[in-house]
């Protein structure tokens, strides 16, 4: 996945658990969780302007882009 989500990071800059997080941006602990795992496939903007707003972020903060290694055209093993 080329977008990487930062969120323990900032989490932990602000120090703010996860609980007290879900419950300020009104979000399931269990979809929190994904987010701050990396699991998502997708965020709504909403989301992340509530996020930005209890953590006092930007955008960049949270979400970094990170290119992937298969899209130099590479054959990776996985695909042979």
């Amino acid at each position: 996945m080329a977008i990487i989500i930062n969120l323990d990071v900032m989490m932990a800059k602000r120090k703010k658990g996860l609980t007290e997080l879900a419950g300020e941006v009104d979000i399931t602990l269990a979809n929190l969780s994904i987010l701050k795992n990396n699991k998502a496939k997708a965020v709504r903007l909403s989301t992340l302007n509530s996020i930005c707003k209890a953590l006092d972020c930007q955008p960049g903060d949270i979400l970094q882009y990170v290119e992937d290694e298969e899209e130099d055209g590479a054959i990776e093993p996985k695909d042979l």
